[in-house]
């Protein structure tokens, strides 16, 4: 059993940044991938980026490759989206998943947090 708690959304102006957290309990955290998924008012939840177990494998969502970075610190339980040059359109919950499987689908994840609210002003 693993539980999530993001952190670190907020309000912020087009073209700022924002750093989201997920801390995970349980002592099985490093063998998770993690995923970084966000839904935006009245569309379905998307995948945003994932990363393996160990932090070598990155993935990323066409839509924000190059301006996010996704890591994690497993001596800390923690995961990481580090969110730059922000768009109005990134506006959205997001919420960070753990999986057995590495990968872009909501079903390949067994676990996910209550989400953190990012809002990008124009």
């Amino acid at each position: 059993q693993v539980q999530l708690v993001e952190s670190g959304g907020g309000l912020v102006q087009a073209g700022g940044s924002l750093r989201l957290s997920c801390a995970a309990s349980g002592r099985t955290f490093s063998s998770y991938a993690m995923g970084w998924f966000r839904q935006a008012p009245g569309k379905e939840r998307e995948f945003v980026s994932t990363i393996s177990w160990s932090g070598a494998g990155t993935y990323y969502a066409d839509s924000v490759k190059g301006r996010f970075t996704v890591s994690r610190d497993n001596a800390k339980n923690t995961v990481y989206l580090q969110m730059n040059s922000l768009k109005p359109e990134d506006t959205a919950v997001y919420y960070c998943a753990a999986g057995h499987r590495y990968g872009s689908s909501l079903g390949e994840y067994d676990y996910w947090g209550q989400g953190t609210q990012v809002t990008v002003s124009s």
